[in-house]
């Protein structure tokens, strides 16, 4: 496994170290992002974390909030991390405020997702890359 998810594990238990925590992996294909998501929640397992993976094919914000956002709610474990994966609707303005962090996939040239707290390029999924991007120059409606 590639030290890219170890890294953005760490990243993401350094700023969201204790409680119930919600973390989107999204892309233009969620194929893609359901492989994602599994490598990021092995890396986060291996940190002695507790996951629960979920996976979702459309991103539909009621069926969303009604399956993932409302049980998670009423659990009562409260030190876990839920992983939904799934289509770039995981990161459309009106579900994007669900997460506590989210993940943006791409291959090739796909365009990055300027609501993304990371970016991972798996264009070599044995050999996924961090990307940054500075988003300074793009015009407000990019990646809406």
């Amino acid at each position: 496994m590639s030290t890219v998810w170890d890294d953005i594990a760490a990243e993401f238990l350094h700023l969201y170290k204790r409680g119930a925590r919600l973390l989107a992996v999204a892309g233009e294909d969620a194929e893609r992002s359901r492989s994602a998501a599994d490598d990021l929640a092995a890396a986060l397992i291996a940190a002695d974390q507790t996951v629960e993976r979920m996976h979702t094919a459309d991103g539909d914000e009621q069926r969303l909030r009604d399956e993932v956002i409302a049980p998670f709610r009423a659990d009562p474990q409260t030190d876990r991390i839920v992983i939904v994966s799934g289509p770039a609707d995981l990161m459309s303005q009106s579900v994007r405020g669900l997460w506590n962090y989210l993940l943006w996939q791409l291959a090739g040239d796909e365009q990055p997702h300027s609501a993304a707290s990371a970016l991972v390029d798996v264009t070599d999924p044995a050999n996924p890359t961090r990307r940054f991007a500075d988003y300074c120059a793009l015009p407000s409606s990019y990646g809406a």
